[in-house]
């Protein structure tokens, strides 16, 4: 798909002197072609001229509503390839990362262990008495 870029400039508000060029609707004629061959020249495409409103300022309170004329030009986009990223020579390759998986062993068996022999509690036989 082909994608554009857009350029918008005023449009000249005075005409443009040069030899030949004598009433004021040639100057002006002049100023937009020169506007325009500039632009051809650094591969804009002329596109439109637009006018559009445009709210400013007249005093401290007071807004007043002007019409702005607007010259519209495009150029195509050259969208690079995407490349691969270069890899110097002096540079080895990144080492790869090797995570060894866990070893899972099988539980062995386990063999019941007789249940321990109550313990009778100290504090209820007293000690024995022994000569030595």
């Amino acid at each position: 798909m082909t994608q554009f870029e857009y350029k918008v400039l005023p449009a000249p508000t005075k005409g443009l002197k040069e030899k030949g060029v004598k009433t004021s609707a040639q100057r002006f004629a002049n100023a937009i072609q020169a506007t325009m061959n500039a632009m051809g020249a650094e591969g804009w495409e002329y596109q439109r001229t637009d006018t559009l409103p445009c709210e400013e300022r007249a005093g401290l309170t007071r807004r007043v509503t002007t019409f702005q004329h607007m010259l519209v030009f495009r150029r195509v986009v050259v969208q690079e390839d995407i490349v691969a990223p270069v890899v110097s020579p002096l540079m080895p390759p990144a080492p790869k990362i090797v995570v060894p998986a866990p070893s899972v062993q099988e539980p062995e068996a386990e063999t019941i262990a007789p249940a321990p022999a109550a313990v009778a509690d100290a504090s209820d036989e007293t000690p024995e008495k022994t000569d030595d």
